[in-house]
């Protein structure tokens, strides 16, 4: 009975990331992009979180009534993908047709990725960019980049999602777990920081971000030129 409760209590703690969404979704309608940008972050925390917990109370065969799998998916979907891309396109960042373009491609090529059987590499990886667009948002909200930087920068990150480069889990991905999770815990540090000061130009969190975003970027393909020691 226990493990039950303790299973069906992760997949609950999953779908508050629907309600994080919702409250997401309402601030960017506002315009309050500060504020939906700290319930992305609260939704990414719990997503970082969740996973090890499922695995840890075996969700699968304590709660198989609810598919984990696919409620996570949903989530995702919400907190990763299309909030973000409305952000983009809402927020003036990318005007005229850039926004259009940049909310179509997010929306689109999100979708097939998700469904994509090939998503996952061995080493619990995700081959191909992860559709991590929550966290391209907030770094293109901190910097303010030149709007075809942007556009430029969502196009390529679009396309190697159907390649076969790698990128890392920070949880799930043995290889150079040490670091790779500590990097992530920092990037979700400054992105709540430059958030909460509303992007502040001169904010000390954007330099983290940039840091810490680069290596969560390259770590897997940097994985891919330099193979582990067998």
């Amino acid at each position: 009975m226990l493990s039950e409760l303790r299973a069906y209590s992760v997949h609950m703690l999953t779908a508050t990331g629907a309600v994080w969404s919702m409250l997401a979704l309402l601030a960017a309608v506002d315009g309050n992009w500060d504020m939906m940008f700290v319930w992305l972050v609260v939704a990414f925390l719990v997503d970082g979180i969740d996973g090890p917990m499922a695995r840890k109370y075996d969700v699968r065969s304590n709660a198989p009534q609810i598919d984990g799998v696919l409620l996570d998916l949903i989530i995702d979907y919400l907190t990763y993908v299309f909030i973000p891309a409305y952000a983009l396109f809402a927020s003036g960042l990318l005007p005229g047709w850039t926004g259009w373009v940049v909310i179509i491609i997010i929306t689109f090529a999100s979708a097939l990725y998700f469904a994509d059987t090939r998503m996952k590499t061995k080493d619990n990886s995700f081959a191909g960019f992860p559709a991590c667009w929550n966290m391209v948002a907030l770094v293109i909200f901190a910097l303010r980049p030149e709007f075809w930087v942007s556009l430029l920068l969502v196009v390529v990150l679009a396309a190697t999602m159907f390649t076969p480069l790698k990128f890392i889990h920070p949880v799930r991905t043995r290889r150079w777990r040490a670091l790779s999770l500590p990097v992530a815990l920092a990037w979700t540090f400054f992105a709540g920081w430059a958030a909460w000061v509303d992007f502040h130009p001169q904010s000390w969190a954007h330099w983290g971000l940039v840091l810490t975003s680069i290596y969560l970027l390259g770590a897997g393909i940097a994985q891919q030129l330099v193979p582990a020691r067998s």
